[in-house]
């Protein structure tokens, strides 16, 4: 059974549907253990509650020196014993000791098609945003690996979105969600939990 602690920022809807694929049969070998939020306001906290799933708020406000959070987030994530760590609208950069711990053992969902929209600064309503100023036809989003860049990591797994007439950034943003990041996370938790993904040369390969 796989170990999955869930970092949050925010709202949890990608915490939910992995909550949701877990419940109806989805996502088979795997648990969420632990959620984790940098926000004490994060409705994410509360989806938690609902699951009786453990959380725990671990905030850069409550540690004034970088290093003590970098512990802090460690330590957490390493007492819950996971085997797989899942960023799921977590706006924390996460730190290096955090990668170096968890080797091809963290995944992001991002809310774009990497290469595209991706990169420093690059989050949030921002990506749509960009999506929209540049005039694509077709967006979508992205799991994949965290190494120790931003956006950088080996991708698992990608899925379109068709940009519509009139859209704007937050009519984008949900459907991106609904299409896309809460389809292709909650696989990406399930190849894992099954042993279906392999990295080889930088490269996602994924087994039958």
């Amino acid at each position: 059974m796989l170990r999955v602690a869930v970092m949050v920022s925010g709202g949890g809807t990608n915490l939910q549907a992995i909550l949701d694929g877990i419940a109806q049969g989805s996502i088979t070998n795997a648990q969420v253990v632990r959620v984790i939020s940098n926000s004490r306001r994060a409705y994410a906290l509360e989806r938690a509650a609902r699951a009786g799933i453990p959380s725990v708020c671990i905030t850069r406000k409550d540690y004034p020196q970088p290093e003590d959070f970098n512990r802090a987030l460690l330590a957490a994530l390493q007492e819950s014993g996971a085997d797989l760590v899942v960023l799921a609208g977590c706006l924390v950069v996460i730190p290096q000791i955090v990668v170096d711990a968890y080797p091809n053992r963290i995944i992001n969902i991002h809310p774009a098609l990497i290469p595209s929209f991706c990169g420093t600064g690059y989050y949030g309503l921002g990506v749509h945003e960009a999506a929209l100023a540049r005039g694509v036809k077709v967006t979508g989003a992205t799991v994949h690996f965290v190494d120790g860049g931003t956006d950088t990591g080996p991708i698992i797994l990608q899925k379109a979105v068709e940009v519509q007439e009139g859209d704007t950034p937050e009519v984008l943003q949900r459907r991106v969600m609904e299409q896309a990041e809460w389809v292709i996370l909650p696989q990406a938790v399930d190849l894992i939990a099954n042993g279906r993904v392999a990295v080889e040369d930088g490269r996602v390969r994924i087994t039958r």
